[in-house]
């Protein structure tokens, strides 16, 4: 095995470096080698290296949280892997101790880090990651389609917390890759109706071959009115997956209706009538990565024929990263596939 290795680094604020970088070498009992198969950019990826950032990250790191490959080599601790296992990585590192680890609330742990943006992750070819982030997947699954395990297992995650009934109707504004599995989330959960607001006529199609059943472009369309038009009263149920769009929400959202908050953005802000909400008794709700949703994604994906490798649109290198994030920030790109070589 080589001594170094190329890999993307965070080399500070809006600065992505592709550069050879010393190979890693297993430290602690408990971690695994991986040979990484198959990596894609997520658009927190985008928001670590936007200027401002849009989300924090430790600068000097190999970027990379959504990846997957086969273990190379194991800790002396490690029972439930050996190599040669295919497996798919839970990039949220959680120390099990904490208030919120005890209280069955994972994603809420108080000494949280995460592969690919406090630590090292996986735009290269080898990372070390802790064995009880990696779960083993069948080898006949194909890549594009397990290496959206990470994003999915977020995603349901929402889905549960939104506990849309049979026959309702949705509204999920955004049609980029997090909006695109909740399109089809909720096609396989029982939507009667699920209409996507999208101004990029690109991400429009692939909403309507995600399950979509209306694509509303609000730049050219009264959203809330065209929601009123098919439904009389408003959504039962509006997801919001871009980050800063809650009045829009609420303003397509019936009386006794949900809210679902997924998308993040630390800059955003918006001027708001939280009357609204009290007085047709909205539920809002936020959600946040995956809890305790890694093995019922993994059964989903192996085991239904839920379409995600229609949403892979590019196939790139290492090298090729950087102009990668800028076609991500583009909107010409859903999910962007990176073979670390």
């Amino acid at each position: 095995m080589s001594e170094t290795m190329k890999a993307a680094i965070f080399d500070g604020e809006g600065i992505l470096s592709v550069k050879e970088v010393p190979m890693p070498r297993m430290k602690l009992f408990e971690d695994v080698l991986i040979k990484v198969e198959m990596a894609s950019v997520c658009g927190t990826d985008c928001h670590i290296l936007s200027v401002p950032p849009g989300h924090p990250a430790t600068a000097g790191v190999v970027l990379g949280h959504e990846y997957m490959g086969e273990v190379v080599e194991t800790g002396k601790w490690v029972s439930h892997l050996k190599p040669g296992d295919r497996v798919i990585i839970d990039p949220n590192i959680t120390c099990g101790l904490c208030r919120y680890c005890r209280m069955g609330l994972p994603n809420m742990c108080e000494n949280m880090t995460t592969l690919g943006i406090f630590i090292d992750g996986g735009f290269a070819p080898y990372n070390i990651a802790p064995a009880k982030a990696c779960h083993p997947i069948s080898e006949e699954l194909p890549a594009e389609k397990a290496i959206f395990a990470e994003p999915l297992s977020c995603v349901i995650n929402g889905t549960n917390k939104l506990a849309l009934r049979p026959g309702e109707t949705v509204v999920i504004l955004g049609a980029g890759p997090i909006g695109l599995l909740y399109t089809a989330m909720m096609k396989l959960s029982g939507a009667g109706r699920i209409i996507v607001a999208e101004v990029s006529s690109f991400r429009a199609e692939k909403a309507r071959e995600m399950g979509a059943d209306i694509v509303v472009n609000p730049k050219e369309q009264d959203l809330a009115e065209e929601v009123r038009k098919v439904t009389g009263i408003g959504a039962d149920a509006v997801v919001d997956a871009v980050g800063s769009l809650i009045k829009d929400a609420v303003a397509v959202c019936r009386r006794g209706g949900r809210v679902l908050l997924f998308g993040m953005n630390s800059n955003a802000r918006c001027d708001f009538t939280q009357f609204d909400i009290t007085r047709h008794e909205i539920s809002v709700l936020g959600t946040y990565i995956a809890k305790n949703t890694f093995p019922p994604t993994i059964q989903l994906i192996e085991n239904t024929d839920i379409p995600l490798e229609k949403l892979v649109t590019h196939r790139i290198t290492l090298d090729e990263l950087p102009q990668g994030i800028e076609t991500m920030r583009s909107g010409e790109a859903i999910e962007m596939i990176v073979i670390p070589k």
